[in-house]
């Protein structure tokens, strides 16, 4: 069975353009040997920190078309 290493369903769906994260910029093949992780960190492309340019946190959950910053990826 195939595992997803990279982000949860709902950054995969209805993501920002402008979150990022690490695992975004890593590939690598699966290997089952090593547990799996779902801590990220997570940054915005437009403020370049992980506070959005709407001075809220920048993560999967928050980062909704509720902000004025948010662009539908």
């Amino acid at each position: 069975m195939s595992r997803n290493r990279g982000a949860g369903l709902r950054v995969l769906q209805k993501r920002c353009e402008g979150l990022r994260w690490k695992g975004m910029f890593i590939d690598a093949d699966d290997d089952p040997t090593v547990q799996l992780s779902n801590s990220r960190i997570y940054w915005c492309v437009y403020s370049q920190n992980p506070v959005g340019p709407d001075g809220s946190i920048v993560d999967e959950d928050s980062c909704t078309s509720s902000r004025k910053c948010y662009k539908r990826a």
